[in-house]
């Protein structure tokens, strides 16, 4: 009788098939993991995307967000400085008046700084108030008396409340010299305006409460105009060493029925 030949393995059940399937079931392991943490990864925190709107100058990156402070602050002075000098004409109340003049020392020193970093970083800045800006002015011209304490009062304390947030994220996070300089000024003076505002006794601070929960007391963007990568500032310059200025003025974004002010 004939002995028969020994079955050959088929497929997978082959010692090279054992084999060649362990070595792609490891491999799967190792991409798996790889793929499913790209997959996890959200554009808007890509580090492309942060650095797209980033051109670089003397003093480091300057960002979109930079560039939107610095534009910002010119505002805020420029709507704030008019109200501070009113607040000291019309106001009624002493602590209204020292608010006022509060105002009006703190955005004469931050206005000097911001538009010295703009011209050191190719900045284009505003040179009149914007719509929402002008609103608020024409509110505080038509109030009188008492009103007008009251009114001064919330409109700039809930404009400073929502400017805060802006300010401490480009001094947490901004990687520009001069930048990081007119944070730390505006830090300053938006607690100052803050503290004589509050200590007029007319900040309706449930009110306030309101509004910055429906808005999530965080201002809205405005559009900037990009630094020129091609024309740095003077590396020899210092970083501007102004005295801390006292507000920020930063433009708050304003929702339906809102009275929002832009920070001193």
């Amino acid at each position: 009788m004939r002995p028969r030949p020994p079955i050959r393995g088929r497929g997978l059940f082959t010692g090279t098939g054992l084999i060649i399937t362990g070595l792609v079931a490891t491999l799967a392991a190792l991409i798996l993991p790889l793929w499913s943490y790209e997959g996890r990864s959200s554009p808007g925190t890509s580090v492309d995307t942060l650095n797209a709107d980033t051109v670089p100058t003397l003093y480091g990156p300057l960002t979109a967000l930079d560039r939107d402070f610095l534009v910002k602050v010119r505002l805020a002075g420029l709507w704030e400085l008019p109200a501070g000098r009113q607040a000291q004409q019309k106001g009624v109340g002493e602590a209204v008046r020292t608010a006022g003049r509060h105002l009006v020392e703190g955005h004469t020193l931050l206005d000097e700084r911001v538009r010295t970093v703009a011209a050191q970083l190719n900045i284009a800045l505003p040179d009149q108030p914007n719509n929402q800006q002008k609103a608020w002015l024409s509110q505080l011209d038509s109030a009188q008396g008492t009103d007008y304490d009251r009114e001064f009062a919330n409109i700039l304390r809930l404009a400073h409340g929502r400017v805060f947030p802006l300010v401490a994220q480009v001094r947490a996070s901004t990687q520009n010299a001069l930048v990081r300089g007119l944070a730390d000024d505006a830090n300053t003076t938006v607690l100052d305006h803050i503290t004589v505002l509050e200590a007029t006794g007319y900040v309706d601070f449930a009110a306030l409460a309101r509004e910055m929960a429906a808005t999530g007391g965080s201002p809205t963007a405005a559009t900037t105009t990009p630094a020129d990568p091609t024309i740095p500032a003077d590396p020899a310059a210092p970083a501007v060493s102004a005295p801390a200025a006292r507000s920020v003025p930063v433009d708050p974004g304003t929702g339906p029925g809102q009275v929002v002010p832009v920070t001193p």
